[in-house]
């Protein structure tokens, strides 16, 4: 069997962007890492959440250790480096963010990993980080520089169906998402992703949506049960994430696939 390697900014990305074919790939016999790139330090909490004394950071070590183990991670590995916050924000400025590492320092880090787990496919996001968070993008920009050095051979940007969504929110009322707490109303305005013509790669994870849901709940400091993602009845929740999308970079046009680890062989041990 194969081993995957999913790198992310920070804890709940992974639950959001690939917790299914994370499921899926620990279901078929894979071996699947997690690799966060950042603790989370920055992101939201509501006041009087964390317990006295508790930073936000541990908190999520522990949410995605829970998360991971729900998913099936076999390991979860950190690069080490502090949350950047949002695009503009006085934290990109810090010298520890991510998005101020060096490149090839960062890349090496990440590289060790996936040369000490002779990775056979990379999961990255795509170039833009699928809505411009700056970890997002250096995420993108680091798998990338790694994935050459360590010569991993598969490496995949994960992202999102602009189109596809699009349509879910013009359906929204026929969905049961019109209602749903901050979800998307305007399908003009909706840019996160990539246009649908560029994915390569669609994960069903129709049979893993109960393990994506739990994943997520897991990460309840920043995932509420009232949120926009558990918010959803089933039937939207299904529509929004029964697939999880990806880019196989340098991939022939016209390629099309329904898994990770098509053309690497059963042979792999």
């Amino acid at each position: 069997m194969a081993t995957a390697v999913f790198f992310h900014a920070h804890p709940d990305d992974e639950a959001i962007a690939t917790g299914g074919t994370m499921a899926k790939a620990n279901s078929e016999g894979h071996r699947v890492v997690l690799v966060l790139a950042t603790k989370g330090e920055h992101g939201e909490v509501e006041d009087g959440f964390l317990d006295p004394g508790e930073e936000l950071w541990q908190r999520r070590m522990k949410e995605v250790e829970a998360a991971a183990e729900i998913e099936g991670a076999h390991r979860v590995a950190y690069l080490g480096y502090v949350d950047s916050g949002m695009m503009g924000t006085p934290e990109n400025e810090a010298p520890e963010s991510f998005w101020q590492a060096d490149l090839d320092e960062a890349a090496e880090r990440l590289a060790a990993i996936l040369r000490e787990e002779q990775a056979d496919v990379l999961v990255a996001y795509d170039e833009n980080g699928n809505y411009g968070h700056p970890d997002h993008i250096q995420v993108n920009r680091v798998g990338v520089r790694a994935a050459a050095l360590a010569g991993t051979a598969k490496v995949y940007e994960a992202t999102i169906d602009q189109d596809y969504v699009r349509g879910l929110i013009k359906m929204a009322s026929e969905l049961g998402m019109a209602d749903v707490p901050d979800g998307p109303t305007d399908p003009d305005e909706f840019n996160m992703g990539m246009p649908g013509h560029l994915i390569t790669t669609r994960v069903d994870v129709r049979a893993f949506l109960d393990t994506k849901r739990r994943a997520m709940q897991a990460h309840a400091s920043q995932i509420s049960e009232t949120s926009f993602f558990l918010s959803m009845p089933p039937v939207a929740f299904e529509a929004a994430w029964g697939t999880e999308c990806f880019i196989l970079r340098g991939a022939p046009e016209g390629t099309v696939e329904t898994d990770l680890f098509e053309g690497i062989g059963e042979a792999i041990a």
